[in-house]
This record gives C-alpha cells, sequence and structure tokens, in this order.
C-alpha cells in the first residue's frame, strides 16, 4: 500500500488566524491541506468561496485536497479549479451526470476525487475506478466537524482496497470524519492511505506537527 499521507481539515483550525495556521501546516509534516467546501444547501453549513481559497492559496505550496460538498456541483468548479484547487472531489448526490462531472475537472487539469457518505453504495462509482484519482470514504455525515467515527464504513475502504489491489488500479482512499488516535490505525488497517483530520491535529494536546506526526505511525 502506498505512504500514508495526513491532510489536515482547517475546518477546524483558527479562523482568525487562518493565514498563519495554514502556514504552521507547511513545516509540520503534513502532505495535503484539506478544505471541506459546503454551501447550507447540499449540507446544513456554510464554509470557504473560492475568495478564500485564492487568499490562502498564496500561504502554501503544498496540494490544495477540496471536498466540495455543494449542489450543483458542475457549475462551480471552474471556480474552484482556477482558486488553486489541486484535488477536487464531489459527490455523485451533487450531479446528474457522474462522467461529466469527472469530465469537467479533469478538463480543468486538476485530480478528480469521488466522495461517499455512509450510507452511498460501493456500487455507485464501480464504473467509474479507472477515471478517477482518488476515493473520498466519508466515516461520519458530512456538514460538521468533530463527529463521532462511525467504523461501519470500513467495510467500503476494505471493498475498494482489495478491488484497486486487483485490478491494478492508481487511486488513493481517503478517509474523513472522526480520525483521531484510536480510530486512525483502524482505517489504515482497512485500506485507508489518505487520513483526513481536524480536531486531533488543531485542537490536539501536542502541537500540529506532533499531532501529525502520532497520526502516521498508527
Amino acid at each position: 500500500m502506498n505512504q500514508i499521507k495526513i491532510s489536515p481539515s482547517i475546518l477546524s483550525c483558527d479562523f482568525s488566524e487562518i493565514g498563519s495556521e495554514i502556514e504552521k501546516l507547511n513545516n509540520s509534516g503534513a502532505d495535503l491541506i484539506h478544505i471541506d467546501v459546503m454551501d447550507g444547501h447540499f449540507v446544513p453549513n456554510l464554509t470557504f468561496g473560492p475568495p478564500v481559497i485564492s487568499k490562502i492559496r498564496k500561504c502554501s505550496k503544498l496540494p490544495f485536497d477540496v471536498h466540495l460538498m455543494i449542489s450543483p456541483v458542475e457549475k462551480y468548479i471552474q471556480d474552484y479549479a482556477n482558486a488553486g484547487a489541486d484535488i477536487i472531489t464531489f459527490h455523485p448526490e451533487a450531479t446528474d451526470n457522474i462522467q461529466r462531472t469527472i469530465d469537467v475537472i479533469k478538463s480543468c487539469g486538476k485530480k478528480v476525487g469521488i466522495s461517499l457518505n455512509p450510507e452511498t453504495p460501493s456500487t455507485v462509482i464501480e464504473n467509474y475506478l479507472r477515471k478517477i484519482d482518488l476515493i473520498l470514504i466519508m466515516s461520519v455525515n458530512p456538514g460538521f466537524a468533530g463527529q463521532k467515527f462511525m467504523p461501519e464504513v470500513l467495510e467500503k475502504v476494505k471493498f475498494f482496497r482489495s478491488k484497486i489491489k486487483n485490478e491494478n488500479l492508481n487511486i488513493d482512499i481517503e478517509i474523513d470524519g472522526g480520525i483521531d488516535f484510536k480510530t486512525a490505525p483502524l482505517a489504515i488497517k482497512a485500506g485507508a492511505n489518505i487520513l483526513v483530520s481536524g480536531t486531533t491535529i488543531f485542537k490536539g494536546e501536542n502541537n500540529i506537527s506532533e499531532n501529525i506526526k502520532n497520526l502516521r505511525k498508527q
């Protein structure tokens, strides 16, 4: 399996110091920066728009791992690509044509991710695996930070890890929701190779670098 990567979710950072929080990540051992985009419609919360992302893009050279929880998603892909996203992940429920959405993201020169909510069956994206770069397994219901990890989603992680191996695919498996020092080992054992974590990294007892190091070595 690929090396374990850590993608800190800035949804849990100190928004009043967001520039300096991101600069801390530059030297913390983080591999990516996870940006949760919510529209108050597809999920019950509002977060970052393209203007904010374009501003913080100046603070880091780390890849921006942008998770779009917005609908209709295609309408805004170009805006987030222009703002500085490197990976753009969308939900199947946010589009009426998964293949077309994949094509739009690729036309922007970005990597493509598809996210599965806890109740979304794996079969929804099986036909698209050779056309994407990342599968994001939600281990909470999307919309809010700090929720409890749902261990039942690990079966999806195992399913896709086995399929990736058997079909020799080049796809990352990312997991997001309730990832801490206790749940990270479970996710890694199941086959996830990118861990998204917010509260544990930004609000843990140690500094950001130590929290990232401790997550990675689980």
